[in-house]
């Protein structure tokens, strides 16, 4: 694929993307086939990869090229997002655990040109002879947040994985933190590495302050912290452990701030209920583990907030990643108590005393729709159901997130009448089931 056919795609796909960065410059034009990516949270590195391996691929339709490997079903869907709309000439799947494996069978039967997935998926598919080797090797293959995908959690499924696939043409790994030794399975000696500029990272825009707890247990400052921030505010509250989560979480929602839920206890379709009424504004706290650290990509998270001390310097790195994004400004609140013991990587410009605000903040509602792309449902679609059918006006409607076999989208609550009034009506044909999700 050509530099000026990538750029087309860009201008087309993402109107949010003016130009490229210099590091992503740098990316695309890079000759090497052994790559090492080196580029904070928010910088843009999924593009910069993405239009990297496109540029090394054939025509479409000739079968697998090329693969990108990532270490959370979240991180494989937003890969995949992007993938899809740059290279729309190309054929992309997403596979990873708990998504239907029938439809994973059938994506395969359609000879992607793409493939992004989790190692464990990738490799279940490659054992069960879903998959094979393209003859003549992989074009390019792909691993993001490398990091967290060879260590050793991932090690022995990233060693069967490059021993099936054979040796790509090109190889390129991508982390906001490096890792001291490369595995000598994926051949990387005489890499390139291409490191994003100090001002592509977010920490200049970033601002971290200390909130202290009068109390071991830190909700009552938590909740005061939260309901000091801007009523529009969007805030991820990190804790270290599963329980701690859903305790935070109840004690919330029990104060009156709408918190959604998510670690790695979960199932997958709470996880991405959770993510989307925080994105699209339904609920204003997403209370997690550091399961959410990477690989969420959520629009204007203006807060993070480290309940619980980050575990290790690249914790601290990447739960303060998911905010101050792409240019925008962002505030880390690190709450301490006398309990606390406050790591050295773990620093702050001021304290910070937070003074409350009335809760008095209108929230969209998540309407489910449990019909999707599969379904051949479309965004134009749904927005014509909601003004037609339920009178709802079409700048009223939010944010739409379409998947495989449902959507989800967020109305004012005071349209929740107006819907339930079309239950029953059919949308392109097709009887579908429209029902708010709770908080």
């Amino acid at each position: 694929m050509k530099e000026a056919d990538l750029k087309a795609a860009l201008a087309a796909a993402f109107a949010d993307v003016r130009r490229l960065n210099d590091m992503q410059v740098e990316m695309w034009r890079c000759p090497a086939d052994r790559i090492v990516l080196l580029a904070p949270t928010g910088s843009g590195k999924t593009l910069a990869y993405a239009g990297a391996m496109l540029r090394r691929l054939g025509p479409a339709g000739r079968g697998l090229q090329a693969v990108v490997l990532a270490p959370s079903r979240e991180l494989v869907i937003q890969i995949y997002e992007v993938v899809r709309r740059l290279g729309r000439e190309y054929k992309a799947a997403a596979f990873y655990g708990r998504h239907s494996m029938t439809d994973e069978i059938g994506s395969l039967r359609g000879a992607p040109d793409i493939i992004v997935a989790t190692p464990g998926r990738l490799l279940d598919h490659l054992q069960r002879g879903t998959l094979t080797a393209p003859e003549g090797g992989l074009r390019a293959l792909v691993i993001d947040e490398y990091d967290k995908c060879l260590d050793l959690g991932f090690a022995e499924e990233m060693r069967r994985i490059v021993r099936r696939l054979g040796r790509p043409r090109a190889v390129m790994l991508t982390s906001a933190t490096p890792i001291a030794e490369m595995p000598a399975y994926l051949d990387m000696q005489g890499a390139v590495t291409v490191a994003a500029a100090a001002d592509a990272a977010p920490a200049p825009q970033l601002h971290i302050a200390h909130v202290e707890s009068q109390s071991r247990d830190k909700l009552d400052t938590l909740y005061e912290l939260l309901a000091s921030l801007r009523p529009e505010a969007k805030a991820i509250v990190f804790v270290n452990h599963r329980d701690a989560a859903e305790r935070v979480a109840r004690g919330m929602r029990s104060r009156g701030i709408p918190a959604g839920l998510y670690h790695g206890g979960q199932e997958q379709v709470d996880r991405e209920r959770a993510v989307v009424m925080l994105d699209n504004g339904s609920t204003p706290v997403l209370v997690a583990t550091d399961l959410a650290a990477r690989g969420l990509d959520i629009d204007s998270v203006e807060a993070v907030v480290h309940y619980h001390m980050p575990p290790s310097p690249e914790a601290w790195t990447h739960r303060n990643g998911r905010t101050a994004r792409a240019g925008a400004g962002g505030d880390v609140y690190v709450i301490t108590s006398e309990a606390d013991d406050i790591p050295p990587y773990v620093a702050w410009q001021h304290d910070y005393a937070p003074v409350p605000r009335e809760l008095t903040r209108p929230r969209p509602v998540t309407l489910y729709i449990d019909s999707g792309r599969r379904e051949k449902i479309s965004r134009a679609d749904i927005v014509g159901f909601l003004t037609k059918q339920a009178g709802i006006d079409a700048g009223q409607i939010g944010k739409i997130d379409l998947r495989d076999h449902c959507a989800y989208v967020a109305v004012p609550r005071e349209c929740l009448g107006a819907v339930a009034a079309v239950k029953g009506v059919k949308m392109k044909g097709r009887r579908v089931r429209i029902s708010p999700i709770a908080v």
